[in-house]
């Protein structure tokens, strides 16, 4: 068959129905009753009516990206965690207003597709979305030759989710003497790879090591976690939530904090994993950096009533760490060593 003039200038059309072809099955594994039309539509169409079962709804949407997780991740062949990054990173981000999601959409863009590679993230995507309940909606795949470089892609996501209005987090109750919990992380999450690319270049990733108890690629691209599943049927003791991204916990605490409190973070008060341990020494980084770039261990900072704090800990499904306190004043994260 004679090559089409747009596939000369680099842009395949045929690539972008194989991946359509490939990832269908997974897409729509996650549609549930309120999918209307999804795949192959100009757009999705969400049947929104149950809305009106609630009280006062309140759409919270939100967009994010991977970063440079994406080259650590591509450079190893290693990509269907990557869906899993986006929409538990995006899920994880509306949550702490309450709300729970009702939509995702993907955006997948490359300088050439790449339809086994293109799929595989788009897999994972479904995936997660599948387990938080969530329609994968639609999405876009395009193949952009001359913006992206050879072999680089980029992934980022849109979330749609829901909440009543008297149930909107941070709640307004927030005051001095509420106790911090902090929830475990899975590993990086999806920050700080500039600098972890940075440490570790020219490193062995596939070998095990001993102190991480498994490889680098491993510790590296662990999938970012969502905690929907754990947290959402307890909201109702919540104050407020904090998820641990860009800034660590020095800058994401004090976004959910009124002027007149500030944070108190105990270090000791969980065990920071070996991963953050190495970096730290490796490069000489200052404490107060590390908290501001990476989560430490923790990934999402749960602000609780301390009369509440035990039944609240009994109820979840693993274990936390009870790692600090609201103070008067400030309106910033204090990292305090005792």
């Amino acid at each position: 068959m004679t090559k089409s003039h747009y596939a000369s200038a680099g842009v395949d059309i045929d690539a972008g129905n194989r991946t359509v072809e490939l990832i269908k099955n997974s897409v729509r594994a996650t549609y549930n009753k309120n999918v209307l039309a999804g795949i192959g539509s100009f757009g999705g169409l969400f049947d929104a009516f149950t809305l009106k079962q609630m009280d006062h709804p309140v759409l919270v949407a939100s967009t994010d990206g991977i970063g440079t997780k994406i080259k650590l991740a591509a450079s190893l062949g290693r990509v269907h965690g990557l869906g899993q990054d986006i929409v538990n990173h995006c899920i994880n981000d509306i949550l702490v207003q309450g709300a729970r999601p009702l939509f995702f959409m993907d955006y997948f863009a490359s300088s050439k597709l790449n339809p086994d590679q293109t799929a595989e993230v788009v897999m994972g995507i479904a995936e997660a979305c599948k387990e938080a309940g969530m329609a994968l909606l639609g999405g876009e795949t395009a193949e952009m030759p001359g913006i992206y470089l050879p072999d680089e892609f980029d992934v980022a996501g849109t979330i749609i989710g829901i909440v009543e209005r008297d149930r909107i987090l941070p709640r307004p109750t927030l005051t001095a003497g509420d106790q911090i919990l902090g929830l475990p992380s899975s590993g990086p999450h999806t920050n700080g790879f500039s600098l972890m690319r940075k440490v570790f270049d020219g490193e062995d990733m596939e070998s095990f090591i001993p102190k991480l108890g498994c490889s680098l690629a491993d510790a590296l691209l662990a999938p970012h976690r969502s905690y929907l599943n754990m947290l959402y049927p307890f909201l109702d003791q919540v104050k407020a939530l904090a998820h641990i991204t860009g800034g660590g916990l020095i800058e994401n605490i004090p976004r959910i904090l009124p002027d007149n409190l500030s944070a108190v973070i105990h270090l000791n008060s969980w065990g920071v994993p070996p991963l953050w341990k190495i970096i730290q020494e490796r490069e000489n980084i200052p404490i107060e950096e590390m908290y501001r770039v990476f989560n430490m261990g923790i990934g999402m900072i749960a602000i609780l009533e301390g009369s509440t704090v035990s039944g609240f800990q009994t109820s979840l499904s693993e274990k936390t760490f009870a790692i600090g306190e609201l103070v008067d004043g400030g309106h910033k994260t204090i990292l305090c060593q005792g």
